[in-house]
């Protein structure tokens, strides 16, 4: 062997294959977390029957109408906010994230493999959601369901960023208990299981603002109706751009 062949080293993979295997990476280690696994899908699905069993609060009739698509909102943000910030704050701790961002993946392709893992994980846990929720009587409209993957991918967006935002700014330890706590309210008085409508209507005029109840209203306009929930989607783009812009100048690789 020359001294030319035994230092020759190969050329990394092209961009788009170097991106779909740190996307398979990163889909295999939310699959196989067991704690993702029960905030994501189990919590979701006991609060689905839950909710629909009983007749507390007030909704509108059949109440699985109202519930099913906070219940898949909840979904999203379990996995696009919870999971990735208690992921990436510990990843961040123990040096992988910038240890990753050295290897010919590199930064973008790093991010880009994780959006498109969330993208995958959050798709397979609505379909499983929403079979839970039609052997349950759930009827969606059929035009609210064509338009439910621009909700979803709008939804992973703005709380990936909020995900990374907490994850960057604080310690893994103060993360895992912000990003849980934060999960509950969005469920219980954040517009995102239940319409902010049922908080009262003092509370209801800020919480629409906010993407939790944007995103919530937007899954229970397009299902529910079948309309084209343009201003759920403005203040989820609103509220995109603006966390984006704050995670570009703040995130920091290492603690």
């Amino acid at each position: 062997m020359t001294a030319e062949a035994a230092t020759h080293v190969p050329a990394p993979a092209p961009r788009p294959r170097r991106v779909a295997a740190q996307a398979r990476f990163e889909a295999g280690i939310l699959a196989r977390n067991g704690e993702q696994l029960l905030v994501s899908l189990v919590l979701p699905a006991l609060a689905l029957v839950a909710l629909v069993a009983s007749s507390y609060p007030d909704l509108a009739t059949p109440r699985i109408a109202v519930v099913a698509p906070g219940v898949l909102a909840l979904a999203v943000v379990s996995t696009a906010f919870t999971g990735q910030a208690i992921q990436t704050a510990f990843d961040r701790r123990y040096g992988v994230l910038r240890m990753l961002a050295t290897t010919p993946v590199g930064t973008d392709g790093l991010l880009a493999g994780k959006a498109l893992a969330i993208c995958a994980v959050a798709a397979v846990q609505l379909v499983v959601l929403g079979l839970v929720a039609a052997v349950m009587g759930w009827r969606p409209d059929l035009v609210g369901l064509l338009l439910a993957p621009v909700t979803a991918a709008l939804g992973v967006w703005v709380f990936v960023a909020l995900a990374l935002l907490v994850a960057g700014a604080m310690r893994a330890e103060a993360v895992l208990a912000v990003a849980n706590l934060v999960w509950v309210l969005l469920a219980g008085v954040g517009g995102l299981l239940l319409p902010a409508e049922t908080l009262g209507s003092k509370a209801a005029v800020i919480v629409q603002w906010l993407p939790s109840a944007a995103l919530g209203d937007a899954f229970r306009e397009q299902l529910a109706h079948g309309s084209v929930p343009f201003l759920p989607w403005l203040v989820l783009l609103v509220w995109g751009a603006g966390l984006s812009l704050l995670v570009m100048r703040t995130f920091r690789w290492r603690e």
